[in-house]
């Protein structure tokens, strides 16, 4: 059985870190791109970061870029993102996501999801 489960979230200040990790089982995780993407209350769905099946190429949304840093280690069958000088404006439900090989900033184009983690960025 297919399964992404999210970790990591959770209150911080402005200024803050969070590390969110995604952690697959039951598919070939080495075939797999591996997205993640928010959503904030009455915002639509969002993608923040993805990475590529090999790990090779990495993508940014403007708003995170040399703030977040995503990762991910096969042999876990783990995805990370590292998120730096959080802002409130970060403050969403992130989520993981997959889709074959290669990342897209398409939401539908993804297969499987987890359930989310709450970020929430405040003083």
């Amino acid at each position: 059985q297919l399964q992404l489960v999210e970790s990591g979230g959770g209150l911080v200040q402005p200024g803050g870190s969070l590390r969110l990790s995604c952690a697959a089982s039951g598919f070939a995780w080495n075939i797999y791109a591996i997205g993640w993407f928010r959503q904030a209350p009455g915002k639509e769905r969002e993608g923040v970061s993805c990475i590529s099946s090999s790990g090779g190429r990495t993508y940014y949304a403007d708003s995170v870029k040399g703030r977040f840093t995503i990762s991910r280690d096969n042999a876990k069958n783990t995805v990370y993102l590292q998120m730096n000088s959080l802002k409130p404006e970060d403050t969403a439900v992130y989520y993981c996501a997959v889709r074959r090989y290669y990342c897209s900033g398409v939401s539908s184009e993804y297969s499987y999801w987890g359930q989310g983690t709450q970020v929430t960025v405040s003083s």
